[in-house]
């Protein structure tokens, strides 16, 4: 049975080190790492999370649609 804290979880091992860009999320990876975990959120669902659960990422989408990728702006702050 899939647990409320997995969900966690899942969005840290979504982050990746980028070169230049800092630590990243895409909502991609995060719905793959729920997946993983026996979870199913869409992509919108996915970025309602983010929004509502995280204080230092920010939207750094270069495109438009669900599909986003969240750049953490204050390294020292967690999530």
């Amino acid at each position: 049975m899939a647990r409320e804290s997995d969900i966690r979880g899942a969005f840290m091992a979504a982050m990746r080190r980028e070169p230049g860009l800092g630590v990243i999320v895409t909502t991609q990876e995060f719905v793959h790492q729920l997946e993983k975990l026996n979870w199913h959120f869409s992509l919108r669902e996915a970025n309602q999370w983010i929004k509502a659960n995280t204080v230092t990422f920010r939207d750094a989408s270069t495109q438009e649609g669900e599909a986003k990728t969240y750049k953490q702006f204050n390294p020292n702050g967690g999530i």
